[in-house]
Protein backbone atom coordinates (compact mmCIF):
# COMPACT_ATOMS: atom_id res chain seq x y z
CA UNK A 1 0.00 0.00 0.00
CA UNK A 2 2.86 2.68 0.80
CA UNK A 3 5.30 1.85 -2.34
CA UNK A 4 1.81 2.23 -4.08
CA UNK A 5 1.36 5.41 -2.88
CA UNK A 6 4.89 6.58 -3.63
CA UNK A 7 4.66 5.47 -7.49
CA UNK A 8 0.96 7.49 -7.28
CA UNK A 9 2.85 10.70 -6.11
CA UNK A 10 6.02 10.01 -8.27
CA UNK A 11 3.84 9.73 -11.62
CA UNK A 12 1.97 12.70 -10.54
CA UNK A 13 4.89 14.55 -10.39
CA UNK A 14 6.66 13.55 -13.27
CA UNK A 15 3.80 14.54 -15.41
CA UNK A 16 3.18 18.38 -14.12
CA UNK A 17 6.97 18.99 -14.09
CA UNK A 18 10.05 17.83 -15.94
CA UNK A 19 13.72 18.67 -15.04
CA UNK A 20 15.85 18.07 -17.80
CA UNK A 21 18.85 19.37 -20.24
CA UNK A 22 16.09 22.13 -21.22
CA UNK A 23 15.29 23.53 -17.59
CA UNK A 24 12.58 22.66 -15.24
CA UNK A 25 8.84 23.59 -16.10
CA UNK A 26 5.67 22.47 -14.78
CA UNK A 27 2.62 22.77 -16.50
CA UNK A 28 -0.72 20.36 -15.45
CA UNK A 29 -2.86 19.15 -18.41
CA UNK A 30 -5.31 17.31 -19.11
CA UNK A 31 -3.42 14.89 -21.44
CA UNK A 32 -2.22 11.20 -20.53
CA UNK A 33 1.01 10.60 -18.86
CA UNK A 34 2.55 9.58 -21.77
CA UNK A 35 1.62 12.87 -23.96
CA UNK A 36 2.40 14.68 -21.15
CA UNK A 37 5.84 14.13 -20.74
CA UNK A 38 6.54 14.76 -24.25
CA UNK A 39 3.98 17.89 -24.03
CA UNK A 40 6.56 19.42 -21.37
CA UNK A 41 9.73 18.59 -23.61
CA UNK A 42 8.23 20.43 -26.26
CA UNK A 43 7.22 23.55 -23.58
CA UNK A 44 10.79 23.89 -22.64
CA UNK A 45 12.58 24.00 -25.82
CA UNK A 46 9.92 26.34 -26.99
CA UNK A 47 10.92 28.67 -24.04
CA UNK A 48 14.89 28.09 -25.42
CA UNK A 49 13.00 29.50 -29.01
CA UNK A 50 14.20 25.93 -30.22
CA UNK A 51 11.00 25.82 -32.01
CA UNK A 52 11.99 23.11 -34.48
CA UNK A 53 12.60 20.52 -31.56
CA UNK A 54 9.47 21.63 -29.94
CA UNK A 55 7.42 21.20 -32.48
CA UNK A 56 8.63 17.64 -32.93
CA UNK A 57 7.97 17.07 -29.16
CA UNK A 58 4.73 18.25 -29.30
CA UNK A 59 3.97 16.35 -32.57
CA UNK A 60 4.29 13.01 -30.49
CA UNK A 61 2.27 14.16 -27.56
CA UNK A 62 -0.30 14.13 -29.93
CA UNK A 63 0.11 10.96 -31.64
CA UNK A 64 0.48 9.52 -28.59
CA UNK A 65 -2.79 11.23 -27.19
CA UNK A 66 -4.99 12.56 -30.62
CA UNK A 67 -7.41 13.98 -28.19
CA UNK A 68 -4.36 16.35 -26.30
CA UNK A 69 -5.50 19.67 -27.21
CA UNK A 70 -2.81 21.37 -25.38
CA UNK A 71 -0.36 19.16 -27.90
CA UNK A 72 -1.81 20.92 -30.60
CA UNK A 73 -1.65 24.71 -29.15
CA UNK A 74 2.29 24.04 -28.29
CA UNK A 75 2.89 22.77 -32.15
CA UNK A 76 0.98 26.14 -33.29
CA UNK A 77 3.14 28.07 -30.45
CA UNK A 78 5.87 26.84 -32.61
CA UNK A 79 5.24 28.80 -35.63
CA UNK A 80 5.25 31.77 -33.53
CA UNK A 81 8.37 33.23 -33.40
CA UNK A 82 7.81 36.87 -31.70
CA UNK A 83 11.03 38.48 -31.16
CA UNK A 84 12.20 37.66 -34.38
CA UNK A 85 9.17 39.06 -36.24
CA UNK A 86 8.56 35.78 -38.13
CA UNK A 87 4.93 34.44 -37.91
CA UNK A 88 3.07 32.06 -40.02
CA UNK A 89 -0.40 32.21 -39.06
CA UNK A 90 -1.39 29.75 -42.07
CA UNK A 91 0.68 26.73 -40.94
CA UNK A 92 -0.64 27.66 -37.00
CA UNK A 93 -4.31 27.53 -38.20
CA UNK A 94 -4.05 23.94 -39.60
CA UNK A 95 -2.73 22.75 -36.43
CA UNK A 96 -5.33 25.00 -34.36
CA UNK A 97 -8.19 23.30 -36.98
CA UNK A 98 -7.30 19.92 -35.21
CA UNK A 99 -8.81 20.41 -31.46
CA UNK A 100 -11.72 19.59 -30.26
CA UNK A 101 -13.67 20.86 -27.41
CA UNK A 102 -13.92 17.55 -24.89
CA UNK A 103 -15.05 18.14 -21.50
CA UNK A 104 -12.13 16.90 -19.54
CA UNK A 105 -10.33 20.44 -20.73
CA UNK A 106 -9.72 22.60 -17.95
CA UNK A 107 -10.91 26.25 -17.47
CA UNK A 108 -7.15 27.05 -17.55
CA UNK A 109 -6.54 24.93 -20.39
CA UNK A 110 -9.02 26.90 -22.60
CA UNK A 111 -8.12 30.34 -21.45
CA UNK A 112 -4.97 29.28 -22.95
CA UNK A 113 -6.91 28.04 -26.30
CA UNK A 114 -8.59 30.54 -26.56
CA UNK A 115 -5.62 32.61 -26.34
CA UNK A 116 -3.67 30.86 -29.36
CA UNK A 117 -6.84 31.17 -31.24
CA UNK A 118 -6.48 35.33 -30.87
CA UNK A 119 -2.71 35.39 -32.00
CA UNK A 120 -3.78 33.54 -35.02
CA UNK A 121 -7.34 35.26 -35.88
CA UNK A 122 -7.55 37.66 -39.17
CA UNK A 123 -6.38 40.70 -38.83
CA UNK A 124 -3.28 42.70 -38.83
CA UNK A 125 -0.29 41.34 -37.29
CA UNK A 126 0.05 43.94 -34.45
CA UNK A 127 -3.35 43.83 -33.62
CA UNK A 128 -3.16 40.24 -33.29
CA UNK A 129 0.04 40.77 -30.91
CA UNK A 130 -1.53 42.81 -28.53
CA UNK A 131 -4.72 41.51 -28.36
CA UNK A 132 -2.97 38.07 -27.35
CA UNK A 133 -0.72 39.85 -25.12
CA UNK A 134 -3.79 41.01 -23.46
CA UNK A 135 -5.51 37.65 -23.33
CA UNK A 136 -2.23 36.47 -21.49
CA UNK A 137 -2.36 39.23 -18.71
CA UNK A 138 -5.54 37.89 -18.18
CA UNK A 139 -4.10 34.33 -17.55
CA UNK A 140 -1.30 35.93 -15.85
CA UNK A 141 -3.47 37.36 -13.30
CA UNK A 142 -6.20 34.79 -13.33
CA UNK A 143 -3.19 31.64 -12.31
CA UNK A 144 -0.62 33.55 -10.33
CA UNK A 145 0.51 30.65 -9.46
CA UNK A 146 0.77 29.23 -13.17
CA UNK A 147 4.77 30.17 -14.08
CA UNK A 148 4.74 29.98 -17.59
CA UNK A 149 1.76 32.08 -17.93
CA UNK A 150 3.64 34.42 -16.29
CA UNK A 151 6.84 33.77 -18.98
CA UNK A 152 4.75 33.86 -21.99
CA UNK A 153 2.80 36.86 -20.40
CA UNK A 154 6.63 38.75 -20.17
CA UNK A 155 7.26 37.28 -23.76
CA UNK A 156 4.64 38.86 -25.54
CA UNK A 157 5.63 41.99 -23.97
CA UNK A 158 8.89 42.04 -25.63
CA UNK A 159 7.60 41.19 -28.60
CA UNK A 160 5.44 44.71 -28.71
CA UNK A 161 8.61 46.77 -28.32
CA UNK A 162 9.16 49.23 -31.39
CA UNK A 163 12.86 50.78 -31.55
CA UNK A 164 11.05 54.40 -31.59
CA UNK A 165 10.01 53.47 -28.31
CA UNK A 166 12.02 55.18 -25.39
CA UNK A 167 10.00 54.74 -22.54
CA UNK A 168 11.24 51.55 -21.78
CA UNK A 169 7.70 50.88 -19.78
CA UNK A 170 7.53 47.22 -21.94
CA UNK A 171 10.82 46.05 -21.41
CA UNK A 172 10.74 46.85 -17.93
CA UNK A 173 7.19 45.25 -17.41
CA UNK A 174 8.22 42.30 -18.72
CA UNK A 175 12.19 41.87 -16.78
CA UNK A 176 10.03 42.07 -13.45
CA UNK A 177 7.70 39.21 -14.06
CA UNK A 178 10.77 37.10 -15.79
CA UNK A 179 12.63 38.47 -12.66
CA UNK A 180 9.78 37.08 -10.49
CA UNK A 181 9.88 33.48 -12.20
CA UNK A 182 13.15 33.53 -12.13
CA UNK A 183 12.92 33.89 -7.72
CA UNK A 184 10.44 30.96 -7.97
CA UNK A 185 11.92 28.62 -10.55
CA UNK A 186 16.00 29.48 -11.05
CA UNK A 187 16.02 26.48 -13.80
CA UNK A 188 13.08 28.18 -15.50
CA UNK A 189 14.33 28.07 -19.13
CA UNK A 190 11.98 30.73 -20.19
CA UNK A 191 12.86 32.92 -17.02
CA UNK A 192 16.68 33.46 -17.68
CA UNK A 193 16.10 33.74 -21.04
CA UNK A 194 13.34 36.52 -21.07
CA UNK A 195 15.65 38.44 -18.36
CA UNK A 196 18.25 38.85 -20.85
CA UNK A 197 15.73 39.63 -23.78
CA UNK A 198 13.86 42.59 -21.72
CA UNK A 199 17.85 44.13 -20.03
CA UNK A 200 19.40 43.58 -23.31
CA UNK A 201 21.01 47.22 -23.16
CA UNK A 202 23.78 48.94 -22.32
CA UNK A 203 22.21 51.03 -19.68
CA UNK A 204 20.21 47.88 -18.03
CA UNK A 205 22.62 44.77 -19.03
CA UNK A 206 24.14 44.62 -15.95
CA UNK A 207 20.26 43.72 -14.36
CA UNK A 208 20.59 40.43 -16.37
CA UNK A 209 24.45 39.29 -15.70
CA UNK A 210 23.29 36.56 -12.97
CA UNK A 211 20.88 34.74 -15.10
CA UNK A 212 22.95 34.90 -17.96
CA UNK A 213 25.37 33.72 -16.25
CA UNK A 214 23.27 31.01 -15.21
CA UNK A 215 21.18 30.31 -18.61
CA UNK A 216 23.55 27.88 -20.33
CA UNK A 217 23.50 25.45 -17.82
CA UNK A 218 19.72 25.58 -17.45
CA UNK A 219 18.95 24.18 -20.70
CA UNK A 220 22.49 22.96 -22.01
CA UNK A 221 20.48 21.30 -24.53
CA UNK A 222 19.22 24.11 -26.46
CA UNK A 223 22.33 25.93 -28.33
CA UNK A 224 19.84 29.32 -28.59
CA UNK A 225 20.03 29.13 -24.61
CA UNK A 226 23.94 28.66 -25.16
CA UNK A 227 23.90 31.81 -27.06
CA UNK A 228 21.77 34.26 -25.16
CA UNK A 229 24.28 34.59 -22.92
CA UNK A 230 26.47 36.89 -25.07
CA UNK A 231 24.01 39.30 -25.75
CA UNK A 232 24.82 40.24 -22.19
CA UNK A 233 28.18 39.40 -22.35
CA UNK A 234 28.34 42.08 -25.74
CA UNK A 235 26.64 44.47 -23.58
CA UNK A 236 29.06 44.91 -21.21
CA UNK A 237 32.04 44.29 -23.41
CA UNK A 238 32.74 40.62 -21.43
CA UNK A 239 34.76 39.09 -24.96
CA UNK A 240 36.53 36.01 -23.91
CA UNK A 241 32.73 34.95 -22.39
CA UNK A 242 30.81 36.02 -25.58
CA UNK A 243 33.14 33.85 -27.60
CA UNK A 244 33.33 31.01 -25.40
CA UNK A 245 29.40 31.31 -25.52
CA UNK A 246 28.73 31.60 -29.27
CA UNK A 247 31.39 28.61 -29.58
CA UNK A 248 29.72 26.81 -27.34
CA UNK A 249 26.29 27.59 -29.26
CA UNK A 250 27.83 26.64 -32.49
CA UNK A 251 29.23 23.57 -31.78
CA UNK A 252 25.21 22.63 -30.36
CA UNK A 253 23.66 23.24 -33.17
CA UNK A 254 26.59 21.32 -35.37
CA UNK A 255 26.33 18.38 -32.93
CA UNK A 256 22.46 18.72 -33.01
CA UNK A 257 22.68 18.80 -36.92
CA UNK A 258 24.55 15.20 -36.86
CA UNK A 259 23.12 13.02 -34.79
CA UNK A 260 20.13 14.28 -36.55
CA UNK A 261 21.43 13.95 -39.90
CA UNK A 262 19.59 17.00 -40.44
CA UNK A 263 20.76 19.48 -43.41
CA UNK A 264 23.71 22.25 -42.82
CA UNK A 265 21.06 24.73 -42.83
CA UNK A 266 19.81 24.30 -39.26
CA UNK A 267 22.75 25.27 -37.35
CA UNK A 268 23.26 28.53 -35.85
CA UNK A 269 24.59 30.89 -37.95
CA UNK A 270 23.84 33.47 -36.34
CA UNK A 271 25.94 32.48 -33.76
CA UNK A 272 28.51 32.36 -35.94
CA UNK A 273 28.31 35.51 -37.01
CA UNK A 274 28.41 37.03 -33.15
CA UNK A 275 31.40 34.63 -32.27
CA UNK A 276 33.26 36.22 -35.32
CA UNK A 277 32.64 39.84 -33.93
CA UNK A 278 33.70 38.60 -30.65
CA UNK A 279 36.86 37.37 -32.71
CA UNK A 280 37.49 40.41 -33.73
CA UNK A 281 37.75 42.30 -30.87
CA UNK A 282 40.02 40.41 -29.16
CA UNK A 283 41.87 40.80 -32.13
CA UNK A 284 41.73 37.17 -33.19
CA UNK A 285 41.78 38.03 -36.93
CA UNK A 286 42.73 34.94 -38.06
CA UNK A 287 39.91 32.61 -36.38
CA UNK A 288 37.31 34.88 -37.60
CA UNK A 289 38.32 34.85 -40.85
CA UNK A 290 38.03 30.91 -40.59
CA UNK A 291 34.34 31.93 -39.21
CA UNK A 292 34.18 33.91 -42.89
CA UNK A 293 35.26 31.09 -45.48
CA UNK A 294 33.18 28.74 -43.82
CA UNK A 295 30.01 30.74 -44.08
CA UNK A 296 30.99 30.82 -47.42
CA UNK A 297 31.67 27.53 -47.84
CA UNK A 298 28.18 27.02 -46.43
CA UNK A 299 26.65 29.54 -48.60
CA UNK A 300 28.43 27.46 -51.72
CA UNK A 301 27.01 24.19 -50.83
CA UNK A 302 23.33 24.37 -49.52
CA UNK A 303 20.55 26.27 -49.79
CA UNK A 304 18.28 28.09 -47.25
CA UNK A 305 14.58 27.44 -47.57
CA UNK A 306 12.87 28.76 -44.27
CA UNK A 307 10.41 30.81 -45.74
CA UNK A 308 9.72 32.82 -42.75
CA UNK A 309 13.94 34.02 -43.33
CA UNK A 310 14.33 34.38 -47.43
CA UNK A 311 17.71 35.76 -47.58
CA UNK A 312 19.10 34.47 -44.15
CA UNK A 313 22.12 33.06 -45.18
CA UNK A 314 23.29 35.90 -47.56
CA UNK A 315 22.74 38.64 -44.83
CA UNK A 316 24.97 36.69 -42.17
CA UNK A 317 27.16 36.55 -44.99
CA UNK A 318 27.24 40.30 -45.54
CA UNK A 319 26.89 41.14 -41.96
CA UNK A 320 30.20 38.96 -41.05
CA UNK A 321 32.37 40.43 -44.23
CA UNK A 322 31.60 43.66 -43.42
CA UNK A 323 32.34 43.65 -39.47
CA UNK A 324 35.62 41.92 -40.87
CA UNK A 325 36.36 44.51 -42.94
CA UNK A 326 35.83 47.51 -40.54
CA UNK A 327 37.18 45.92 -37.78
CA UNK A 328 40.63 44.84 -39.14
CA UNK A 329 40.98 47.95 -41.62
CA UNK A 330 41.64 45.85 -44.44
CA UNK A 331 40.04 47.55 -47.10
CA UNK A 332 41.33 46.91 -50.14
CA UNK A 333 39.01 43.19 -49.32
CA UNK A 334 36.19 45.15 -49.89
CA UNK A 335 36.15 44.48 -53.66
CA UNK A 336 36.94 41.07 -53.15
CA UNK A 337 34.28 40.21 -50.60
CA UNK A 338 31.56 42.41 -52.06
CA UNK A 339 32.08 42.80 -55.56
CA UNK A 340 29.79 44.75 -57.78
CA UNK A 341 27.16 44.00 -59.37
CA UNK A 342 26.52 41.09 -56.56
CA UNK A 343 23.41 40.76 -54.31
CA UNK A 344 25.38 39.65 -51.02
CA UNK A 345 23.16 40.79 -48.37
CA UNK A 346 20.70 42.53 -50.04
CA UNK A 347 17.51 40.31 -49.04
CA UNK A 348 14.32 42.04 -47.57
CA UNK A 349 14.71 39.39 -45.02
CA UNK A 350 15.47 40.13 -41.61
CA UNK A 351 18.99 38.60 -40.70
CA UNK A 352 18.34 36.13 -37.26
CA UNK A 353 18.66 38.82 -34.42
CA UNK A 354 17.08 38.37 -31.64
CA UNK A 355 15.66 42.10 -30.93
CA UNK A 356 12.17 43.85 -31.01
CA UNK A 357 10.17 43.87 -34.76
CA UNK A 358 11.95 47.17 -35.64
CA UNK A 359 15.54 46.39 -34.70
CA UNK A 360 15.30 43.70 -36.60
CA UNK A 361 13.78 45.63 -39.71
CA UNK A 362 16.85 48.25 -38.89
CA UNK A 363 19.44 45.02 -39.23
CA UNK A 364 17.68 44.04 -42.42
CA UNK A 365 17.56 47.22 -44.18
CA UNK A 366 21.51 47.66 -43.19
CA UNK A 367 22.51 44.21 -44.48
CA UNK A 368 20.64 45.41 -47.71
CA UNK A 369 22.85 48.28 -47.93
CA UNK A 370 26.16 46.57 -46.46
CA UNK A 371 28.20 45.80 -49.81
CA UNK A 372 27.45 49.76 -51.19
CA UNK A 373 28.17 51.24 -47.28
CA UNK A 374 31.41 49.03 -47.15
CA UNK A 375 32.33 49.55 -50.83
CA UNK A 376 31.97 53.50 -49.96
CA UNK A 377 34.39 53.48 -47.08
CA UNK A 378 37.30 51.54 -49.00
CA UNK A 379 36.73 54.31 -51.55
CA UNK A 380 36.93 56.85 -48.81
CA UNK A 381 39.97 55.78 -47.53
CA UNK A 382 41.31 55.35 -50.76
CA UNK A 383 40.54 59.06 -52.15
CA UNK A 384 38.17 58.21 -54.15
CA UNK A 385 34.20 58.84 -54.08
CA UNK A 386 31.46 56.06 -54.56
CA UNK A 387 27.68 56.31 -55.16
CA UNK A 388 25.63 56.32 -51.77
CA UNK A 389 22.57 57.44 -52.56
CA UNK A 390 20.66 54.27 -51.45
CA UNK A 391 22.01 53.25 -48.38
CA UNK A 392 20.83 54.48 -45.00
CA UNK A 393 21.35 57.82 -43.37
CA UNK A 394 23.78 57.32 -40.86
CA UNK A 395 25.52 55.29 -43.21
CA UNK A 396 25.70 57.66 -46.04
CA UNK A 397 26.78 60.67 -43.85
CA UNK A 398 30.03 58.57 -42.65
CA UNK A 399 30.99 57.71 -45.85
CA UNK A 400 30.61 61.17 -47.08
CA UNK A 401 32.35 62.16 -43.64
CA UNK A 402 35.18 60.32 -44.01
CA UNK A 403 35.37 60.83 -47.89
CA UNK A 404 35.97 64.66 -46.70
CA UNK A 405 38.20 64.08 -44.00
CA UNK A 406 40.68 62.08 -46.18
CA UNK A 407 40.78 65.04 -48.92
CA UNK A 408 41.83 67.52 -45.72
CA UNK A 409 38.18 69.37 -45.80
CA UNK A 410 37.74 68.78 -42.09
CA UNK A 411 35.34 71.12 -41.51
CA UNK A 412 32.74 69.56 -44.28
CA UNK A 413 33.83 65.94 -42.49
CA UNK A 414 32.90 67.40 -38.57
CA UNK A 415 29.66 68.86 -39.35
CA UNK A 416 28.53 65.74 -41.35
CA UNK A 417 29.39 63.39 -38.33
CA UNK A 418 27.53 65.43 -36.09
CA UNK A 419 24.96 65.24 -38.05
CA UNK A 420 25.55 61.11 -37.95
CA UNK A 421 25.97 60.73 -34.17
CA UNK A 422 22.44 62.43 -33.80
CA UNK A 423 20.86 60.13 -35.84
CA UNK A 424 22.66 57.14 -34.76
CA UNK A 425 21.53 58.45 -31.08
CA UNK A 426 17.76 58.77 -32.10
CA UNK A 427 17.59 55.29 -33.37
CA UNK A 428 18.10 53.98 -29.55
CA UNK A 429 20.74 51.88 -27.65
CA UNK A 430 23.04 49.87 -29.02
CA UNK A 431 21.58 45.95 -29.67
CA UNK A 432 24.65 43.76 -30.43
CA UNK A 433 27.54 43.24 -33.22
CA UNK A 434 26.74 47.32 -34.33
CA UNK A 435 23.86 47.29 -36.66
CA UNK A 436 25.67 50.43 -38.50
CA UNK A 437 28.97 48.19 -38.44
CA UNK A 438 30.93 51.73 -38.32
CA UNK A 439 29.63 53.05 -34.97
CA UNK A 440 29.26 57.08 -35.38
CA UNK A 441 30.94 58.32 -32.31
CA UNK A 442 33.70 56.04 -33.29
CA UNK A 443 34.39 57.05 -36.54
CA UNK A 444 33.68 61.21 -35.63
CA UNK A 445 36.55 60.41 -32.68
CA UNK A 446 38.88 59.06 -36.04
CA UNK A 447 37.85 61.96 -38.16
CA UNK A 448 39.23 64.62 -35.47
CA UNK A 449 42.25 62.65 -34.90
CA UNK A 450 42.59 63.47 -38.40
CA UNK A 451 41.82 67.16 -38.30
CA UNK A 452 44.11 67.53 -35.56
CA UNK A 453 42.04 67.73 -32.37
CA UNK A 454 42.92 64.59 -30.04
CA UNK A 455 41.10 66.78 -26.96
CA UNK A 456 37.86 66.60 -28.98
CA UNK A 457 38.39 63.31 -30.28
CA UNK A 458 38.94 62.19 -26.34
CA UNK A 459 35.35 63.23 -25.58
CA UNK A 460 34.07 60.81 -28.87
CA UNK A 461 35.63 57.09 -28.09
CA UNK A 462 34.30 57.93 -24.20
CA UNK A 463 30.69 57.98 -25.52
CA UNK A 464 31.46 55.40 -27.79
CA UNK A 465 32.98 53.12 -24.93
CA UNK A 466 29.76 54.30 -23.15
CA UNK A 467 27.81 52.98 -25.83
CA UNK A 468 29.46 49.59 -26.52
CA UNK A 469 32.22 48.90 -23.72
CA UNK A 470 35.83 47.85 -24.73
CA UNK A 471 35.14 47.99 -28.28
CA UNK A 472 38.98 47.31 -29.86
CA UNK A 473 38.79 50.42 -32.31
CA UNK A 474 37.05 52.49 -30.16
CA UNK A 475 39.86 51.90 -27.46
CA UNK A 476 42.62 52.04 -29.37
CA UNK A 477 41.24 55.47 -30.27
CA UNK A 478 40.66 56.79 -27.05
CA UNK A 479 44.94 55.51 -26.60
CA UNK A 480 45.78 57.69 -29.42
CA UNK A 481 43.71 60.61 -28.70
CA UNK A 482 44.89 60.55 -24.92
CA UNK A 483 48.25 60.20 -26.29
CA UNK A 484 48.12 63.06 -28.60
CA UNK A 485 46.38 65.05 -25.88
CA UNK A 486 49.17 64.97 -23.86
CA UNK A 487 47.02 62.35 -21.12
CA UNK A 488 50.12 59.98 -20.39
CA UNK A 489 48.11 58.42 -17.44
CA UNK A 490 44.51 57.53 -19.79
CA UNK A 491 46.89 56.67 -22.89
CA UNK A 492 48.71 54.27 -20.55
CA UNK A 493 45.48 52.59 -18.75
CA UNK A 494 43.79 52.39 -22.49
CA UNK A 495 46.72 50.58 -23.78
CA UNK A 496 47.55 48.34 -21.06
CA UNK A 497 43.66 47.63 -21.33
CA UNK A 498 43.44 46.86 -25.22
CA UNK A 499 46.92 44.58 -24.61
CA UNK A 500 44.97 42.41 -21.78
CA UNK A 501 41.61 42.62 -24.20
CA UNK A 502 43.97 41.12 -27.09
CA UNK A 503 46.11 39.02 -25.14
CA UNK A 504 45.28 35.66 -27.64
CA UNK A 505 45.70 38.20 -30.49
CA UNK A 506 46.88 37.77 -33.72
CA UNK A 507 51.23 38.11 -32.80
CA UNK A 508 51.46 40.45 -36.13
CA UNK A 509 49.29 42.98 -35.78
CA UNK A 510 50.51 46.94 -36.04
CA UNK A 511 48.18 47.88 -33.30
CA UNK A 512 49.91 45.54 -30.63
CA UNK A 513 53.49 46.51 -31.45
CA UNK A 514 52.09 50.42 -30.99
CA UNK A 515 50.14 49.55 -27.45
CA UNK A 516 53.36 47.91 -26.41
CA UNK A 517 55.75 50.75 -27.80
CA UNK A 518 53.84 53.33 -26.17
CA UNK A 519 54.08 51.56 -22.41
CA UNK A 520 57.70 50.80 -22.94
CA UNK A 521 58.48 54.28 -23.77
CA UNK A 522 56.02 56.00 -21.08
Amino acid sequence: MYRSLILICVLAISVTAQESQLGRVEFPTSGSPQAQAHFLRGLAALHSFWYEEAAEAFRESTKVDPDFAMGYWGEAMTHNHPLWSEQDPAAARVVLAKIKDTPKLTERERAYLNAVKVLYADGDKRARDTAYSAAMEKIYHAYPDDLDAAAFYSLSLLGLVRGDDKSYRLQARAGAIALDVYQKNPNHPGAAHYIIHAFDDPEHAILALPAARRYASIAPEAHHARHMPSHIFLQLGMWPEAAASNEAAWESSDAWMKRKNLSVSVRDYHSLHWLLYAYLQQGRYQKAEELLALMKKVMSESTYDNKLRPGYYENNWANMAAAFIVETERWNLAAELFPMGKPNGQQTAANGSHGSHDATVRSSMASRNLPTFIRGLSAAVNGSSSEVNSIGAVNKLEVEALTAAMKKDHATAIDLMKKATALEEQGGAPYGPPTLVKPSHELYGEILLRAGQPKEAVEKFQVALLRQPNRARSLLGLARASAQSGDTATARATYTKLLEQWKQADANLPELREARDYLKEH
